[in-house]
């Protein structure tokens, strides 16, 4: 590819897709979608041609961020697997307080193009998920989302900040107006609105599922520094 091509190449520049905020993130717009009886299957766990009772469930991306970079570097490579599934949930790439503003704003804008990228090239239903950390972080990361979707958002990690989490959900609440929100963990009891609680699995690969812990513990253990 020549310098020409390569400064015009739509997965260079990824500005094919309308924008919102000061951030001008891609734009995930709210869709009308069935969200009885939800099942999740990890991004990890997919495979193709997988079992019928298996492509009625929705995809996450609540993941290590080394298993989630593909479907930002290499966007269509999975599209075959991924299309059979019932709706897809944006990776989760990490937001974390320790993280530069730079960093933080990027991984938003990472977790927006590909949620985006799946809704309008690949006209498949997309849950957003949310994530944030300090409140510095509430200027930026709800946005590129419609007010009055469906989210998805995950308790797991959060045990030993639940007051920052806590903080940051109402923020949320009051930004997007979410008409539900999909959580992957257990809600706390402070937590307001329609919200479908989905008890956390390891995926498959965890080496978790190899130990004798109870998740609490192991949260406890490994969290402790988020």
């Amino acid at each position: 590819m020549n310098s020409y091509s390569y400064r015009n190449d739509p997965i260079f520049l990824r500005n094919q897709y309308e924008t919102h905020g000061k951030n001008e993130f891609p734009y995930i717009r709210k869709q009308e979608m069935d969200l009885n009886r939800i099942k999740l299957i990890a991004l990890s766990d997919t495979r193709p041609n997988d079992r019928k009772e298996n492509c009625q469930k929705i995809v996450h991306g609540f993941l290590d961020d080394y298993r989630i970079h593909v479907y930002y570097n290499n966007p269509d490579k999975h599209r075959n697997k991924l299309s059979q599934y019932r709706a897809l949930i944006s990776p989760d790439y990490s937001d974390w307080r320790e993280m530069n503003t730079w960093r933080e704003i990027e991984s938003v804008a990472h977790s927006r193009w590909v949620g985006k990228h799946w809704q309008e090239a690949w006209k498949m239903p997309v849950i957003p998920s949310v994530t944030w950390s300090s409140p510095a972080s509430f200027e930026f990361c709800f946005d590129g989302i419609e007010r009055g979707c469906w989210v998805a958002i995950s308790t797991v990690g959060s045990k030993l900040s639940s007051k920052a989490f806590l903080r940051g959900y109402e923020a949320m609440l009051d930004h997007i107006e979410p008409a539900g929100i999909i959580c992957l963990g257990k809600p706390y009891p402070e937590m307001r609105g329609n919200i479908i609680y989905v008890p956390y699995q390891y995926p498959k690969h965890s080496p978790i599922n190899q130990l004798d812990l109870p998740f609490e513990e192991y949260e406890s253990v490994c969290f402790a520094s988020l």
